[in-house]
């Protein structure tokens, strides 16, 4: 009876798990400079490691959210980099639940970023953005950037990972959106 119980218990929690899953909804995310599956331009390219774009972040805007939304995180990765963990290249946290939007450049230095918005440290080593600089003759890299819609304020500085960001968005996520798009040379 004992072990009956256990496994009744363990299908509960599953199914509570899932339920709770199901109620997180997806945000849509689009840009006026990036396409889903669509190339990256130059704008957006990293300047330095062998590459030579201007290093702009891309405006981005969603919608969609839950109304318990208490803030927003946008992320930028690269799961193709040849590291074995993928690549950061961008994390911006603590935007404000009023906001939908980030403006072409928001990632730049000085960038215009909402009023307590934090940007963590990119696989480059520095906060802001970093834009796409994939090896010389790989195949085209995917570039996802998500935003997460966030049940409350995360409490890191600028010198904080893409991992140890991540681990903190997803115990705060109720709802996320991407769009992806491609960078090769």
């Amino acid at each position: 009876m004992k072990r009956f119980l256990s496994f009744q218990n363990g299908i509960l929690l599953c199914a509570l798990f899932f339920a709770g899953s199901a109620f997180a909804g997806d945000l849509k995310v689009t840009s006026s400079a990036l396409k889903e599956g669509g190339t990256i331009t130059n704008t957006h390219v990293f300047s330095g490691f062998g590459c030579s774009g201007e290093n702009n972040s891309p405006d981005l805007q969603w919608s969609g959210a839950p109304k318990e939304t208490k803030f927003f995180a946008v992320t930028a990765y690269d799961p193709d980099a040849p590291t074995g963990s993928g690549w950061w290249h961008w994390t911006v946290i603590n935007i404000p639940a009023t906001v939908t939007s980030l403006p072409a450049k928001a990632g730049n230095d000085k960038g215009p970023l909402p009023a307590g918005a934090v940007q963590g440290r990119t696989d480059f080593g520095k906060p802001g953005y970093g834009g796409p600089c994939p090896p010389k003759g790989d195949k085209p890299h995917r570039y996802i950037f998500k935003v997460f819609a966030l049940k409350d304020k995360i409490d890191l500085d600028g010198e904080a990972s893409g991992a140890l960001v991540g681990f903190y968005i997803n115990s705060l996520k109720l709802a996320e959106g991407k769009l992806t798009a491609k960078y090769g040379r």
